[in-house]
C-alpha cells in the first residue's frame, strides 16, 4: 500500500463537484455530489442514536434494498433530522431531481446532510445546487477537494486521503472525504465519511471490510461524547481497476483492508484533531489489555475524560486524571501494574511505573505537551491486546462556538 495525494476523485470513474446553493451559509459552497461513471456496489455504517436523520433513513434503506450506488449530494448547514415526514419527503425529492439530472434511476442516489437539527431544507435551493452540480461534475483532485470543502460545518479544514494498492496485478485506488468537528463520537457503526475506490468486490465483503474497519477508526473517535443524528460512513467500488472480483477473503482483500485502514484512520485523526476550538489532537494508546474490548474502553475512557482533556489543553501532565478515566471505565485491572507515558515531537516521558508516580521534570513534560499532536501511553500489563483512540483537548472555545451555533 502507498499513501497518495487526493480524496474521493483518486480512484478510477469518480467524479465530484461543489456549489453554493445558499442552504445557510452565504459566503462560501455548501452542497457537493459525488458521482460513478458506471454503478458501484455500496457498503455503509451509521449512527447508532435513535433519533436519527432523514437522510440516515433512506441511505440504510437504499444501501440495504438497492443492487447498485452511483451518485451521493451532500448538504451542509441544516441536517434534515426531527423533520418528519417532510424531511423524508425531501430526501425523495432530491434523489429524484439528481437521477432527472445524471439519467440514472432514482435507488441508486444517495443523499447525506450536516447542520442544525430540526429545521426543514430549502427544497428548491437543493434542487437548483443539484442541477449546477451536475454540470461541474470533473476527476480532478481540485473537484474532490472542492467537494470536502462543500460539506464542512464548524469545520476549520477539509479531510481527504488516498491510497493505492495491488489487487490481482491491477493498481487499485481508494479515496475518501469527511468532515466533522463537534457532536462527534460516532459509535455507529455531526460526521459524515465518503469513501470511493476502483476495486471489484462483492457487495457483501465490501460492507463486512467496513463494518469490521470502523470499529478501530470511527468509532474510536470522539470530540465531545455526543453521538450525533446523522452519522454516515458510504463507500462505493465501481470495479473500474479490472481485478478479478474478490469475493473470499484472500490476499486482495487483505490488501483492500489494509488499504481501508490507512484511508480511515487517517481521516478520524483529522477530525479529532480539527475538534471544535481544539489545539491539539490527543491519542491515547493502551496496551496490555486482557481483550480488545478492554482496549478499546480504556482508551476512550481516557479521550472522553473532560477533566484529561482540559489538561491537555493547559499542558499539565495530570496523570491522575488518566488514572481516575480508567479506573471508572467499568474494566478490570490491577492499578498497582499501570504504566503511563507521554510523547510527542518534542520528546518521551515516563510519568508512571506499576501504578506509582515517578520523579520527572514538569518542565519538560509540559513542553511535550504543548504540542499539536500528543500521545499517551497507556500499559496495564494484564494481557496481549492493544487499542488506539483519538479526542482533542477541551478549550474556552469549544464552549464559544456551542452556545452561539444556531445563530
Amino acid at each position: 500500500m502507498e499513501q497518495v495525494m487526493g480524496g474521493v476523485t483518486a480512484a478510477k470513474g469518480f467524479m465530484a463537484a461543489a456549489a453554493a446553493a445558499g442552504i445557510k451559509y452565504t459566503d462560501r459552497t455548501d452542497m457537493a455530489m459525488i458521482y460513478s461513471t458506471v454503478p458501484c456496489v455500496a457498503a455503509g455504517t451509521f449512527t447508532t442514536n435513535v433519533v436519527q436523520a432523514a437522510p440516515v433513513k433512506w441511505d440504510k434503506k437504499m444501501v440495504s434494498n438497492s443492487e447498485f450506488a452511483q451518485a451521493v449530494v451532500v448538504n451542509s448547514g441544516i441536517a434534515n433530522a426531527c423533520t418528519g415526514e417532510e424531511g423524508d419527503a425531501y430526501c425523495s425529492r432530491t434523489a429524484k431531481k439528481t437521477a432527472e439530472v445524471l439519467k440514472i434511476p432514482e435507488d441508486v442516489v444517495l443523499v447525506a446532510s450536516t447542520g442544525v437539527i430540526g429545521m426543514q431544507l430549502p427544497i428548491e435551493k437543493i434542487c437548483s445546487g443539484v442541477e449546477v452540480l451536475a454540470e461541474g461534475l470533473s476527476d480532478t483532485k481540485e473537484a474532490g477537494n472542492a467537494a470536502a470543502r462543500a460539506i464542512m460545518t464548524t469545520d476549520t479544514h477539509e479531510k481527504e486521503a488516498a491510497a493505492v494498492f495491488t489487487a490481482g496485478g491491477r493498481t487499485v485506488t481508494i479515496g475518501g472525504m469527511c468532515k466533522g468537528s463537534g457532536m462527534i463520537h460516532p459509535n455507529m457503526c455531526t460526521m459524515l465519511s465518503f469513501l470511493t475506490t476502483d476495486l471489484a468486490i462483492s457487495k457483501e465483503l465490501l460492507q463486512e471490510a467496513l463494518r469490521e474497519d470502523i470499529m478501530d477508526t470511527y468509532n474510536m473517535v470522539s470530540v465531545d461524547g455526543d453521538t450525533s443524528t446523522n452519522d454516515t460512513v458510504l463507500l462505493l467500488a465501481n470495479g473500474l481497476a479490472g481485478n478479478p472480483v474478490i469475493t473470499e477473503k484472500n490476499e486482495d482483500y487483505r490488501a483492500f483492508v489494509e488499504a481501508l485502514r490507512y484511508v480511515n484512520t487517517t481521516l478520524a485523526k483529522q477530525m479529532a484533531g480539527d475538534g471544535e476550538g481544539a489545539t491539539a489532537l490527543f491519542e491515547v494508546s493502551v496496551t496490555g489489555a486482557a481483550c480488545k474490548e478492554d482496549a478499546r474502553t480504556l482508551s476512550k475512557a481516557v479521550i472522553t475524560s473532560n477533566l484529561t482533556k482540559a489538561a491537555i489543553y493547559g499542558h499539565d501532565a495530570n496523570w491522575g486524571r488518566i488514572l481516575c478515566a480508567i479506573g471508572y471505565s467499568g474494566v478490570s485491572f490491577d492499578p498497582d501494574r499501570v504504566d503511563l507515558c507521554f510523547e510527542s515531537a518534542a520528546g518521551r516521558i515516563q510519568i508512571m511505573r506499576d501504578g506509582t508516580a515517578l520523579p520527572y521534570s514538569e518542565e519538560e513534560a509540559t513542553k511535550i505537551l504543548s504540542e499539536p499532536y500528543v500521545r499517551a501511553e497507556i500499559d496495564i500489563k494484564s494481557g496481549d491486546f492493544e487499542a488506539t483512540a483519538w479526542g482533542c483537548d477541551l478549550t474556552y472555545d469549544y464552549v464559544k462556538i456551542n452556545a452561539d451555533y444556531r445563530s
